[in-house]
This record gives structure tokens, C-alpha cells and sequence, in this order.
């Protein structure tokens, strides 16, 4: 296993994470247990959830796997802050320190442990002072509930201003980013990815298989399998990535991914995995089977040759479908 400091920390994390977004609704919680054992015994030592993932769910099945299986102390445990935990509380959203602290306690009793290894904010707020933000999460690091900050879906300026006014304050500054980024969608690598090889942040791209677009189960005839993520959705959104110009691609991935004998996910993800600045591209499967395909990635090699293929598919900087959006206004929190 190939282990990769987080950012600048030296915190040793595995080329993939466990995302586990589904555990406690699609996935049942027993399966949820038995895919944590199954990753941790394939080396995966990151575990990635939300407070918000299934309104705290999501934690508490993930605490009960490492409480069953007793190996918390080997994991680096993230969770994320920021959205809304009840809907009659207008302070039970956002990046302010009320939330944010109240948050991390509910956070750690759900996961039942008494330190949270990173504590990312889920998105911007552009209507509230970065130092409000920083400055609660130093406290918490000096509390010792939690190890590291980092970020999710922030811009390189805002990034950047964060770290200004960290060094001028005194915090402690994020350590990592976590933003989407996949073959569909690479607006990252413009600004976003050079910052943070320049300034020591992790990289932790999520939705790396475009929420399951770069598996080869959508088709361009249209019709979209039932159960599936983009079965409940419409509008410009679930249109854009059943544009023809976006088949194209798939379907050619599809092609490069049979000629290296593996499956079109585990080519997305190993590509995503060995793109340069990439720390650890999380994955969030559903059932044992996807898991077990999401880890053959890891033995995926991905040739400077594939990389030029993919390059004349769809050019670095290039974005096909809407991911990674440039309004990180106060409103801006989509579900993909």
C-alpha cells in the first residue's frame, strides 16, 4: 500500500477513501459494518462521513463498525459541518461557532469516540467572516477533540484568504480541499490544484466516479436504471450529463478500460488517484461488490500514454458536466 501525507501534515492516509454516505440508508447498517472491515483489511486507513449524511446516521453506523470491530486506532476519521441539522433552528446551519462547536460534540457522541482525526467545513459561506470559522476550529484543535481542518468545495481565493488571515490571527489553517473532480468534470486542475501543491494542501476529490456516471450503467439511449442516483433527479443538472458529447467520452474510457483489462470505474478512479496534487479520491460504494471493484483500482497502472489519450478526449481544465461551480455565494449547497 502506497501511503500519502495529507497536505504538508505528514499524516499518512491510503490512495482511496471510504466514503459513507449511504451507510444507514441504502447501505444497511450490518452491510455498512462488514464493507468498513473489508477496506480496513485491504489497507484503507481513511474513513470520510458528514453530520449531515442521512441527518447523523451515517456517523452513528460508522462509530458502531470501529467500536465493533475495536480498530478506531488505525484509522484517520473525517467527518464534515455545515449543513442543516433541523430544519426549526435557524442556527443549526452554516460555519459560525455556535454550529460549528455544537456540531463537533454531536459528532463525536455519534461516532462514539473522543477525537475527530479531520474536521472539514462541508461548504463556503460567503456571508460570514473566515476568522469566525477559523477561529472556532482552533479552539477545537486546542481542545483536542479535534487533530486537523480542512475544507470541502472551497475556491483557491477563498482557500487562500484563509490562509492569510490564519497566519495574521494566529490559527491553525486548513490542511486539505476536498472538491469534485473526475474525467467529466477537470475545472480543478485550472487554479484549484496548482494552489495546493504550492501551499500544501491534501487533495481529497469526491464524487470521483461523477456519481456513478463513469461506471458504464448510464446509456445514451436515455433510459436510466431504476434505484439508481440519477433515476430521482431532472432538470439542467441530470440533462447535462446525458448530452451526447458526454457519451462520447464515456464511451471511450469504456474502450481504454477493457483494453487495460479492468472496469471503466476502477480505470476513473486510478486516473483521478494518480492525477498530480491528488491526495485520496474517496469513493462511496453501496454494496460489498462495489467496494470490491472500487479497491482493484489500486492496481490499476495508468500509463503517460493514458493520460494523453484522455487528454484528447477532454482537455485539462475541462469540464463537461456542472460539478465544481464557481458561485459560492451564502446559498450555494447542492446535493450530486
Amino acid at each position: 500500500m502506497e501511503y500519502r501525507s495529507l497536505g504538508r501534515t505528514g499524516c499518512k492516509v491510503s490512495p482511496l477513501c471510504l466514503g459513507t454516505m449511504l451507510f444507514g440508508d441504502d447501505t444497511p447498517a450490518e452491510d455498512a459494518w462488514e464493507m468498513v472491515d473489508r477496506a480496513l483489511d485491504a489497507g484503507i486507513n481513511f474513513l470520510d462521513t458528514a453530520n449531515v449524511y442521512n441527518r447523523g446516521v451515517s456517523e452513528q453506523v460508522l462509530g458502531q463498525a470501529l467500536k465493533r470491530n475495536g480498530r478506531r486506532d488505525e484509522i484517520i476519521l473525517a467527518t464534515k459541518v455545515h449543513g442543516t441539522m433541523d430544519p426549526d433552528d435557524p442556527n443549526a446551519k452554516g460555519n459560525h461557532r455556535q454550529h460549528l462547536i455544537s456540531q463537533c460534540e454531536a459528532s463525536l457522541q455519534r461516532l462514539e469516540v473522543d477525537h475527530i482525526d479531520l474536521y472539514q467545513i462541508h461548504r463556503p459561506d460567503s456571508s460570514l467572516p473566515i476568522d469566525e470559522t477559523l477561529g472556532a476550529l482552533d479552539d477545537l484543535i486546542r481542545q483536542g477533540k479535534v487533530r486537523y481542518a480542512g475544507t470541502s468545495t472551497f475556491s483557491a481565493w477563498q482557500l487562500m484568504e484563509s490562509i492569510w488571515v490564519a497566519r495574521e490571527l494566529g490559527l491553525n489553517r486548513f490542511v486539505c480541499e476536498q472538491p469534485p473532480y473526475h474525467l467529466l468534470d477537470r475545472r480543478v486542475e485550472r487554479e484549484l490544484i496548482p494552489f495546493a501543491q504550492s501551499y500544501g494542501f491534501g487533495i481529497i476529490p469526491w464524487s470521483p466516479l461523477a456519481g456513478g456516471f463513469l461506471t458504464g450503467k448510464y446509456r445514451r439511449d436515455g433510459e436510466v436504471p431504476e434505484g439508481t442516483r440519477f433515476a430521482e433527479r431532472s432538470g439542467e443538472r441530470k440533462e447535462k450529463h446525458f448530452e451526447d458529447r458526454v457519451f462520447d467520452v464515456i464511451e471511450r474510457i469504456e474502450q481504454i478500460a477493457e483494453e487495460k483489462g479492468c472496469s471503466m470505474a476502477q480505470f476513473s478512479l486510478a486516473w483521478v488517484m494518480h492525477q498530480p496534487g491528488v491526495t485520496s479520491p474517496i469513493i462511496g460504494p453501496r454494496t460489498m461488490e462495489q467496494l470490491e471493484d472500487n479497491l482493484g483500482a489500486m492496481e490499476v497502472e495508468v500509463t503517460e500514454d493514458d493520460r494523453a489519450r484522455i487528454d484528447e478526449l477532454i482537455d485539462p481544465g475541462e469540464g463537461l458536466v456542472p460539478y465544481y461551480e464557481a458561485d459560492f455565494g451564502p446559498s450555494q449547497w447542492t446535493w450530486l
